[in-house]
């Protein structure tokens, strides 16, 4: 029997469940540690004996992974009416995201400075050793439409089918609000959209500002975005979704579906991510001890999903004093060797209680 997207396991007693989405990254790729063959992420019950929220998601993080938890965060709590436990109650979801810092050892497998188990992801690039349904797994792979640095042709697609979406509205009113969220979301071209030009053009004095504002792409919207493919039905955990009206393609452009609203809880732990790093200097906790200054775009851009401006990402690590060489480099060509870095501990220390901004991303 398959298994729905809302109905994927049996029903339980309890009320309250733990979620865990452990981000790391590996090769530039960000990636998120998964169970059940990349449908589920990292949760079970929370029960009697754990002391606290924090407890029970560590503890089946390790049970269900091999993988310690470093650090980690509560996202935030909802109630999915679509579960029920076996007396009728709808079940209550506490979900949090959690930092793994990889680096890569002299034989050049994958470790982790905080779990030996993480190298089981260099003897396989999906599989934690061990445990054959723990993977990590790309998260673009679950939200192609986030990834900027490649063609942004699935971005066009999901426009469009939301354009017909916003054109369906029952009334002038619900049309024109669903399209300026759809600019405001997506980003685009919104003066060549003969029906919204005419909404924005009739509210005097504002064309120049609705230039700017209906026109980009804002990185940490990962999650309203991800909400509207949900309302409109485009996405298989929505109950309104209708594949046979949809391109047999559909799922590519819109990635890998998972069970219940496991997708949505990565798509709080993106948004949360790429708005955090702006401010705070957590990418430096998912970086190696040394790192050169390539790797830590390359990084950044992974998170972001957009391509930074090479000079203008450096001059701002230089303005900030985030970094000091360690006086060693890295050869990886045939040029000159690159100097590698590490992240200033004083300014670590300083960041839990002042705000230190990286560069912010923008792709236009």
């Amino acid at each position: 029997m398959s298994l729905s997207f809302s109905h994927a396991h049996s029903e339980g007693s309890g009320t309250t469940e733990v979620v865990a989405v452990l981000i790391a990254i590996t090769n530039n790729s960000a990636r998120v540690l998964t169970v059940d063959g990349g449908k589920l992420l990292p949760n079970g019950p929370l029960m009697p004996l754990h002391r606290s929220l924090q407890a029970g998601v560590r503890q089946w993080v390790e049970e269900q992974t091999q993988q310690p938890l470093g650090y980690i965060e509560q996202l935030y709590t909802f109630v999915d009416t679509n579960r029920r436990n076996k007396d009728g109650h709808a079940l209550v979801y506490v979900s949090y995201m959690g930092l793994v810092q990889e680096a890569v050892s002299q034989a050049g497998i994958t470790t982790s400075s905080q779990s030996t188990s993480v190298a089981a992801v260099a003897q396989s690039p999906t599989t934690v050793e061990g445990q054959s349904s723990a993977r990590w797994r790309d998260w673009y792979t679950y939200f192609p439409w986030e990834n900027h640095l490649q063609d942004q042709t699935n971005s066009n697609q999901i426009i469009e089918k939301l354009k017909q979406w916003a054109q369906a509205a029952d009334s002038s009113v619900e049309r024109t609000k669903r399209l300026q969220r759809i600019y405001l979301c997506w980003g685009g071209d919104w003066e060549e959209d003969s029906d919204f030009r005419q909404v924005i053009t009739s509210e005097e004095g504002r064309i120049s500002s609705a230039k700017e504002m209906f026109s980009q792409w804002v990185a940490e919207h990962a999650l309203l975005r991800y909400e509207m493919l949900y309302e409109a039905g485009l996405i298989p955990e929505s109950p309104f979704y209708n594949a046979i009206k949809l391109p047999k393609n559909w799922q590519q452009v819109t990635g890998e579906p998972m069970y219940y609203d496991h997708r949505r809880v990565i798509a709080t732990a993106i948004s949360r991510l790429r708005a955090k790093i702006e401010y705070r200097p957590l990418i430096f906790g998912l970086m190696p001890e040394e790192f050169t200054l390539l790797q830590l775009q390359q990084s950044v851009e992974a998170l972001s999903g957009v391509p930074l401006h090479k000079q203008n990402f450096r001059r701002l690590l230089e303005s900030q004093d985030l970094l000091e060489p360690t006086g060693n480099s890295s050869q990886t060509g045939r040029g000159r060797p690159a100097k590698l870095y590490r992240f200033r501990f004083d300014v670590g220390l300083q960041s839990l209680l002042m705000d230190s901004k990286l560069p912010k991303s923008n792709n236009r």
